[in-house]
């Protein structure tokens, strides 16, 4: 699997087309080139300060965005590795609260790649060797780690001792990779999607979890029992709602409430309280309520239920609302389709050709005053009639906006984290 980078600094877009030379040999699982990379850095994953990794389907970034604003909230530096990244690759690799430089990102880059010389390795795990090599080179106070993709054979996965690990939703998505047929693994697809993401349990490092399906349940209970990992799993260990304006978290011993958070979509209370419930379980990060209640109001995380705020893509379609939201699998449509029940709305949609254009297009077609299909620039995309035959094709999104009927509806661009990336470029909303 592969993503696509540019940046507008020549050493650091020399280092990226080197990058984007790289491919994950066919046929080949699992962690032992990371960790063999890592080796040939002097494992820089080993002295890491305590690390929440966080696994999951949907909610996994929003979870990171949520423990990064709480950490920061206490105090604490943190450093921080998401994906993919929205504009610039720089968005990856966050370090003690601020994006990486373009001198120090070339740099750190370069070395990783001449190390890597004839291991094969991919875009993904040259990208998380980079991160982990900046993280141990600058000091702070906590480190915030993504799952790429799955959990257990996931480039993240060789932090032999987090200090806590979460899993958000659970859902079907990355089918090629995380359901292809293996010997000894569960059948039953969302099983074997929990079965890969409770990979990341540790021996007694607590393992903090949504509420799932009893088919995922299995698989995850299992995993933690496998794993020697402490579960607090939701509605069992914990719980936690949001209502009348509060979130509302609660366990054995603790009973928190804190305002919901400004994130548009009830899903992300969930997430929130997820990454609370995260902070609770470990003992290695001190983070307070008062710190916690900050971070929950400051939190920012684009491209997910986003309004868009003025700038050159929104002024062509003045007076009316501008919704942006990178989903595309059936969880995320089903969220925004939550969000937007109930009201009319236009679409533009830009699907990557390796994705069910129904995810999105299913939950809300009812919704649709109009859909306009667009590019996905850089990538393989669905043309209009993947989404019914009333869609129509635009040419880009600047185009779509221009073509609206003048009657005040609002609209969301949707389908994909890149087409997400171009709209916040187009109307100058770099992520910072």
């Amino acid at each position: 699997m592969r993503d696509f980078a540019t940046s507008d600094d020549p050493q650091v877009q020399a280092q990226l087309d080197r990058l984007a030379a790289l491919s994950l040999p066919q046929g080949r699982i699992g962690i032992e080139a990371i960790r063999e990379l890592l080796d040939r850095l002097g494992n820089p994953h080993d002295r890491l300060p305590p690390v929440f990794h966080v696994a999951g389907t949907n909610g996994k970034g929003s979870t990171c965005a949520f423990l990064r604003a709480m950490l920061e909230a206490e105090g604490l530096r943190v450093h921080a590795t998401t994906s993919p990244h929205l504009v610039r690759y720089n968005e990856r690799i966050r370090l003690a609260g601020k994006l990486i430089d373009d001198a120090l990102l070339a740099e750190t880059l370069g070395e990783v790649l001449e190390s890597a010389e004839g291991l094969a390795v991919s875009f993904f795990e040259t990208t998380i060797a980079a991160a982990f090599l900046a993280f141990s080179r600058t000091p702070a106070d906590a480190c915030v780690v993504e799952v790429g993709l799955g959990g257990r054979f996931d480039a993240t996965n060789v932090i032999a001792r987090p200090a806590v690990c979460g899993i958000a939703t659970l859902g079907i998505d990355h089918e090629r990779f995380l359901l292809a047929p293996e010997e000894g693994t569960p059948q039953e697809p969302l099983a074997r999607i929990a079965f890969e993401k409770a990979g990341i349990a540790k021996k007694g490092v607590p393992l903090v979890t949504q509420g799932y399906p009893p088919v995922a349940t299995r698989e995850i209970v299992a995993a933690a029992a496998r794993a020697g990992a402490p579960l607090f799993m939701r509605g069992q260990e914990w719980s936690g709602s949001a209502d009348a304006g509060l979130l509302d978290y609660r366990d054995d011993l603790v009973e928190l409430a804190f305002p919901v958070p400004p994130l548009a979509g009830a899903h992300q209370a969930d997430n929130a309280l997820l990454a609370i419930a995260m902070l609770i379980s470990q003992d290695k990060v001190v983070v307070g309520p008062l710190a916690m209640a900050m971070g929950l109001r400051s939190v920012r995380w684009p491209a997910r239920l986003q309004r868009l705020g003025k700038g050159p893509l929104t002024a062509l379609a003045a007076n009316r609302d501008i919704w942006l939201d990178g989903g595309h699998n059936p969880d995320a449509g089903a969220a925004i389709a939550r969000h937007f029940s109930g009201q009319s709305l236009h679409l533009i949609l830009g699907m990557l050709a390796n994705k069910d254009p129904q995810a999105i297009i299913g939950p809300l077609e009812q919704q649709a005053a109009s859909v306009q299909a667009v590019p996905v620039p850089g990538h393989e995309y669905h043309e209009a009639g993947a989404f019914g035959t009333a869609a129509r094709a635009a040419s880009n999104v600047p185009e779509a906006l221009a073509a609206l009927p003048d009657d005040g509806l609002p609209v969301l661009i949707c389908g994909s984290l890149y087409l997400a990336g171009e709209v916040l470029r187009l109307n100058g909303d770099l992520p910072d």
